[in-house]
């Protein structure tokens, strides 16, 4: 329905997604176009890669080269966009843009959310590989090998060397790969 606030994909070249996104934040404001152009977002989720040991927060991006619009769909907001540097065009048939439906919109900005209060965890470990306790606690020293790894928990269990083969439980901030 025209004159109706929906949100639009749009397609980058590759790797200029925020890019894009500032420029046309950038052009909505020059080109006075707030009353039809009001979000501009590239969808991330959130993960926490440990390595050597380390963990480090890492943004990636859902839906490479893409980026979402809300806007009202006519020739001067349809222009505002299409011709920002580094935009290819919109997603839809032909040279008409489709918006999203509602349900897609909150599939997307529901796993944003989720993602970022609960972000994934990687790790640079596998069955087999040989861990050590480096936190101070009662387990400090032990090693063995990983059995199991639980990204979601951040739980990492392995046979502890120590305890006769025991299979322990420890959050993975706490071991280090030898």
């Amino acid at each position: 329905m025209p004159g109706e606030r929906r949100w639009y994909v749009i397609q980058t070249y590759a790797s200029y997604e925020n890019r894009v996104q500032a420029d046309i934040k950038q052009r909505v404001t020059a080109m006075n176009m707030q009353d039809k152009i009001f979000n501009v977002l590239v969808p991330t989720e959130t993960h926490i890669v440990v390595k050597d040991g380390k963990s480090r927060e890492v943004t990636r991006k859902l839906y490479p080269s893409y980026v979402l619009v809300e806007m009202i769909m006519d020739e001067q907001s349809w222009y505002t966009v299409r011709h920002t540097s580094g935009v290819t065009g919109f997603i839809g048939a032909g040279t008409h843009p489709m918006p999203l439906s509602q349900e897609e919109v909150d599939r997307i900005m529901s796993g944003m959310k989720k993602d970022s209060e609960n972000p994934k965890v990687e790790f640079d470990l596998k069955p087999g590989d040989i861990v050590r306790v480096i936190a101070d606690g009662e387990m400090k020293g032990f090693t063995g090998p990983v059995v199991e790894i639980n990204a979601k928990k951040g739980k990492v269990k392995f046979k502890s060397e120590v305890l006769g083969g025991a299979v322990l439980e420890t959050d993975y901030k706490a071991l280090e790969k030898i």
